[in-house]
């Protein structure tokens, strides 16, 4: 893993932020569109609003979820209402976004239909141009958390989980993330340093660690502890 430890949150926010924007306008140039799934979380919404003030082709830029809780529209559950503002309400021209259907009844079909949009955008199998993933301080990300049966999903790329913290959740499985071109992890706080450390060392045993090696770990100090940027 390539790590860089950035001396807070706000540095690491806006580190994150630069590095994405770097990516997009990389792969415009390259091949015409970007395509992206974000992560929810206190410093991934500092992110995407120094991500708004980026110079991107928005319109260029598909933006898929990670993963999103079932709620109804507008709640402060929901990773879509703190993406829209922090980042979409923000931006004057707006990427293509592909918000997860969680207030469908039916969620597996939902889910199933969230697979769908992501093969047409990004071919079959979907491959996104970069993923950017959180860590729990259990070892979780994205909605991959200890002791569901998503962990064992090999054949979907979208998954609703059982309840976590007093919600489902609709998340990308391990066979769509790791498909990703690029993967970049944003880790801040205290209350990471441990769980970090086991990233960092490759534990499997934490969902995290079932992640793919070859990614970029933008972290602050207090979740680096004593780990220094390669």
């Amino acid at each position: 893993m390539n790590l860089e430890v950035l001396n807070n949150v706000d540095s690491a926010a806006e580190r994150a932020a630069k590095a994405i924007a770097d990516e997009a306008r990389n792969v415009i140039a390259e091949r015409g569109k970007f395509m992206f799934a974000v992560s929810g979380g206190h410093t991934p919404w500092l992110m995407m609003r120094v991500l708004a003030g980026e110079d991107v082709d928005w319109t260029k830029v598909q933006l898929f979820q990670v993963d999103e809780r079932v709620a109804i529209a507008g709640h402060a559950d929901r990773n879509l209402t703190h993406l829209h503002a922090s980042f979409l309400d923000h931006v004057a021209s707006k990427p293509q976004l592909y918000a997860m259907p969680v207030e469908r009844e039916d969620l597996e079909r939902a889910a199933a239909d969230y697979a769908t949009s992501l093969r047409e955008v990004a071919g079959s199998p979907p491959v996104l141009d970069l993923v950017h993933l959180g860590l729990g301080s259990d070892g979780h990300t994205a909605s991959l958390v200890p002791g569901d049966a998503v962990l064992n999903v090999a054949d979907r790329d979208v998954a609703i989980t059982d309840e976590y913290q007093h919600r489902r959740r609709m998340t990308l499985t391990y066979p769509m993330i790791n498909r990703a071109r690029k993967i970049l992890w944003v880790v801040t706080g205290e209350d990471k340093a441990s769980v970090f450390e086991r990233l960092m060392d490759g534990d499997a045993s934490i969902p995290a660690g079932r992640i793919r090696r070859d990614a970029v770990v933008i972290a602050d100090q207090e979740a680096a502890g004593r780990r220094k940027a390669a």
